[in-house]
């Protein structure tokens, strides 16, 4: 009896764990990845500028056609992330060049004006910072990975410090100092549509909010 008890306790608590949006494909629970994108449409999120430049196909997500920011406007943490781990699948054509924002926040038009950005970037000549870096503040100057080739970028947020890694490898680990020009705050994500000739492709899209 007493250990039918504490088996039942212990499915009381993964159950009351596990609500509504906050269950994402894979696991939850207080540290679960949770699904941002369901692979069918582009609910929960909002485009900016160039609507047309965002479709979803077979699973995918593709960034192709003018710039264009896509944001994060669904139900998980309102929508409002500090500290956090996101990750996506990604996959560059020849020449592309994209990138993963975080503590941003909607924005009609032009790039983003708040957060930071985590590059996608294996090819594009006209700028030297490549897939991984933290835009403009460590930077990677040799693309970890290639175009035609799934890679998964996953960036960790954890007080101060910021962890960029792909397929696993950490190639960015930034904390801020005291006299930061741009601080690390919270807000929403956003994915990157640069211009008509970067297209892009985005799946199993997830995110961890952490304490």
């Amino acid at each position: 009896m007493r250990v039918l008890l504490i088996c039942l306790a212990t499915l009381s608590v993964a159950l009351t764990g596990c609500q509504g949006s906050q269950c994402g494909a894979k696991t939850c629970g207080g540290e679960s990845w949770i699904s941002l994108f369901d692979g069918k449409t582009l609910n929960g999120w909002k485009p900016s500028e160039n609507v047309k430049s965002w479709s979803v196909k077979d699973g995918m997500l593709t960034a192709d056609g003018g710039r264009s920011h896509l944001f994060y406007a669904g139900s998980v943490n309102n929508a409002d992330f500090a500290n956090f781990e996101f990750k996506a699948d990604v996959m560059t054509m020849p020449g592309a060049n994209s990138g993963l924002y975080f503590h941003t926040k909607y924005q009609e038009s032009n790039w983003p004006g708040q957060g930071f950005e985590a590059q996608i970037n294996n090819t594009y000549k006209s700028d030297p910072r490549k897939t991984a870096s933290l835009y403009s503040i460590q930077d990677v100057h040799v693309a970890p990975v290639e175009d035609n080739k799934w890679f998964t970028e996953h960036i960790i947020v954890n007080g101060k410090r910021v962890i960029i890694k792909v397929n696993g490898v950490t190639l960015v680990d930034y904390t801020e100092p005291a006299d930061a020009r741009r601080k690390l705050s919270h807000g929403t994500f956003a994915l990157q549509c640069h211009d008509p000739k970067s297209k892009v492709y985005f799946k199993n899209i997830m995110v961890k909010p952490l304490p």
